[in-house]
């Protein structure tokens, strides 16, 4: 029932943070408690599914105020996610939930998984020139929202971000696409159209990018997020290819917030996360854990004149009303 936090083991502050995310996630632990028990010592070893149930034991079961994750840093080390390095937490998720994905033997648990984190969109390919259309339904595990524009003006909120995304993107010039139907060459109006969201969803705010000098800047902005948000609501009918059912649980509540502080070459994570068993807010940096306020929270929004400051990166949210 209490918060524990996980020690550093060399620039682990990345790795921790997401493996809290996952640990504190009700939905996602009970999943993980029915994995198959590798057979032997050396397949135990190398298993992230069961590496990371024994933490979530260790964590669960002792007195102490932190548990290390050192076993199952260096089981992850043998799937080339190295240890004593900086990562980037959006990656480092994916990279996490694919292993856990792949290394999973029952398929009833790898399509619960799925259900859980799994967003699905549909692509719309549209000639400009002719009536040809193409379409088609792709999955993705987060949301990668931009936090500017195509003038590289900052987007102002959450919501504006989500717009932007869903967007129409004319491809002219060098972009054109080749139309079976005209045969050429053509412009092309591209758009992606949200047709699924998961219990879980995961944003990724696109704070890192490149500038002309292919140096990666980050971007320090203000940008508010709420605590509750109704999708629904935020994109316009044409942005969506879903029902009405399927709409009316688009309706979300803030479950977590991975922050990074720093710069790009020098940085650290933690974690924001309400327990969905006390319904408090708890931050997660390393070996310490203390409860805080939205107000907190809140502080990770962001601001131009603080580089260094601590600024949401990945943002959680959790259906309000699961079908």
């Amino acid at each position: 029932t209490e918060a524990i936090g996980l020690y550093n083991v060399g620039q682990s502050c990345c790795l921790n943070s997401v493996l809290q995310v996952f640990l504190m996630n009700t939905h996602f632990t009970g999943i993980l408690r029915r994995i198959t028990v590798p057979p032997s010592p050396v397949q135990k070893r190398k298993d992230v599914p069961y590496q990371m149930l024994l933490l979530l034991e260790a964590m669960q079961c002792g007195k102490q105020k932190a548990v290390s994750p050192t076993a199952l840093a260096c089981c992850l080390s043998e799937y080339r996610v190295k240890l004593f390095v900086q990562h980037d937490a959006a990656q480092l998720f994916l990279t996490l939930w694919n292993l856990i994905k792949r290394q999973m033997k029952k398929p009833e648990l790898v399509e619960e998984l799925g259900d859980l984190y799994t967003i699905c969109v549909q692509e719309h390919l549209a000639c400009q020139k002719c009536s040809f259309e193409t379409k088609r339904n792709s999955s993705m595990l987060t949301l990668p929202l931009p936090m500017l524009d195509s003038s590289s003006h900052m987007l102002k909120t959450l919501e504006d971000c989500l717009q932007y995304f869903f967007l129409p993107e004319e491809l002219t010039d060098h972009n054109m696409c080749f139309c079976e139907q005209c045969g050429r060459k053509t412009p092309f109006l591209q758009s992606m159209k949200l047709v699924h969201l998961p219990q879980t969803l995961t944003i990724h705010l696109k704070r890192f990018c490149f500038e002309k000098s292919a140096c990666i800047h980050k971007l320090s902005h203000y940008l508010p997020f709420p605590q509750d948000i109704d999708f629904s609501a935020v994109l316009t009918e044409n942005q969506c290819q879903a029902d009405d059912n399927e709409k009316a649980a688009w309706q979300y509540e803030l479950f977590a917030v991975v922050a990074h502080s720093g710069s790009t070459n020098c940085g650290h994570y933690c974690a924001y996360i309400r327990s969905l068993t006390e319904c408090k807010w708890y931050c997660f940096n390393d070996s310490e854990v203390c409860q805080v306020s939205w107000d907190d929270v809140k502080c990770t929004y962001g601001h131009s004149n603080l580089h260094w400051g601590e600024t949401a990166y990945l943002l959680i949210y959790m259906k309000k009303h699961p079908q």
